[in-house]
């Protein structure tokens, strides 16, 4: 999370004086992100969160009255829905985040290299489990073997994924978190290709 110190500091660099002191910038938009990915210059920090927050959040994080909070998401929204713009405003039932639009996510993605968040192992895992849910426990350790145990202890820390016993065995499923993590909806069909 990113703290008030850190919020301040970036928030100034959108003033002119301050990107010539600390010659630095923030950009935006797909055009501008291509030709910063191009250029010689070093990528300091990708700002995006992986979860919706409420509006309690949204008034502890920035000390803004509610009303106030919501005329600057519509703001926000109106700004974001321009062409050139990466960025959206994604509100499920009175829950907001700030995300990256779908069509922009291969540029993200060259942005993040790095290590994974979840391994091909666990993506694999989780893939079943989405493919599958509800499915036992045991049915997804014959899947995908003995490593799946530390791939469902992980996905279920992360509040991905919901477990109920069963007999011997654990029922598994997707958990609200799971769809806001992903921007998904329950109604996605997990099972249809991107291409169709």
């Amino acid at each position: 999370m990113i703290s008030n110190n850190e919020l301040k500091y970036y928030a100034s660099l959108l003033n002119k004086k301050y990107r010539k002191i600390e010659n630095k910038f923030l950009i935006e938009g797909k055009k501008i992100v291509e030709e910063g990915l191009a250029s010689n210059y070093d990528c300091e920090k990708v700002f995006i969160t992986g979860k919706f927050l409420n509006m309690q959040e949204l008034v502890s994080f920035s000390d803004l009255n509610p009303i106030m909070i919501k005329e600057l998401i519509e703001k926000l929204k109106e700004k974001y829905n321009r062409d050139d713009s990466a960025i959206e405003i994604v509100e499920r039932n009175s829950l907001w985040k700030m995300d990256i639009k779908h069509e922009y996510s291969g540029i993200v993605n060259k942005l993040a290299a790095g290590d994974s968040e979840f391994t091909g192992a666990e993506k694999g895992t989780l893939a079943i489990i989405a493919y599958k849910h509800p499915i036992k426990q045991s049915v997804i350790i014959k899947i995908r073997g003995n490593k799946a145990y530390e791939h469902i202890k992980k996905f279920f820390d992360l509040k991905l994924i919901t477990k109920k016993k069963q007999g011997h065995t654990y029922e598994i499923g997707l958990s609200d978190e799971f769809y806001n993590y992903f921007n998904a909806s329950k109604t996605d069909n997990f099972l249809k290709s991107p291409e169709s």
